[in-house]
């Protein structure tokens, strides 16, 4: 793919939102990536942000060329920035949860002519931890399984797409988890998977206490997903 000055071109997608925020601010740190074009869901107040063009959602076949989309949003508001991508040609790294059917075909269409990566969380910590629950699962064969996940008031959906992902690694080891969720203050994230029998168990906990996290992790994804062949990338593909 394209680049300028051997920088990544990226566009935002739902700049507006918290995790949109904060890529737009941990960008600026790296210098390997540029944000060309920042889209929110509505009328930007101001066209032009620190050199930034801002974009409406309807607005957005205006947006200069770019080399990765990033997307945060809902999943009524990926199809448009997704479409995009395979029309530019440019690679697409999604952290939105809750994904119907439809989307993820879309997703998965999607990925045999671009590089695609969707992922439930982009913590670096949570891609190790998914590793380790594989591996506890195969161990631990006939244990109980449970998954604990505890966010802020204002998520949506439950159990959190990071739980089932985990749950996800669990099963591919033969596991059958449980799983649990509470809502609760302004908790970022915490997820606790629990392996347990008679007299025993052991616990694999991942806290987060910053969301910049993710979106350091996000813009790492970015940074390396760019010159890719296309296809469905993991997290742990691009990281590890």
């Amino acid at each position: 793919m394209s680049k300028t000055n051997t920088q990544v071109r990226i566009l935002i997608h739902r700049a507006s939102r918290r995790m949109g925020q904060a890529l737009m601010r941990l960008a600026c740190e790296r210098h390997d990536l540029r944000v060309v074009a920042a889209v929110s869901r509505s009328m930007p107040t101001q066209r032009v942000v620190d050199g930034v063009p801002h974009f409406a959602g309807s607005e957005l076949h205006g947006a200069p060329a770019f080399d990765v989309a990033i997307d945060f949003s809902l999943p009524d508001g990926i199809d448009g920035v997704l479409a995009l991508c395979v029309e530019r040609k440019a690679a697409f790294v999604s952290g939105t949860t809750g994904l119907g059917d439809s989307q993820s075909s879309a997703l998965k269409a999607a990925a045999q002519t671009i590089p695609v990566l969707s992922a439930s969380n982009f913590s670096l910590g949570v891609a190790v931890l998914g590793e380790l629950v594989e591996r506890a699962a195969q161990a631990l064969g006939g244990w109980d399984c449970d998954i604990v996940e505890s966010h802020h008031v204002h998520k949506l959906d439950a159990p959190s797409g990071t739980a089932l992902t985990l749950g996800a690694h669990a099963e591919a080891s033969g596991a059958q988890p449980r799983y649990a969720s509470l809502r609760a203050g302004d908790i970022v994230g915490e997820h606790l998977v629990q392996f347990a029998t008679a007299g025993e168990r052991i616990e694999l906990v991942h806290r987060a206490t910053n969301r910049d996290i993710f979106a350091r992790g996000a813009l790492h994804a970015a940074s390396r997903i760019a010159t890719r062949p296309p296809g469905l990338y993991r997290l742990r593909d691009i990281v590890f």
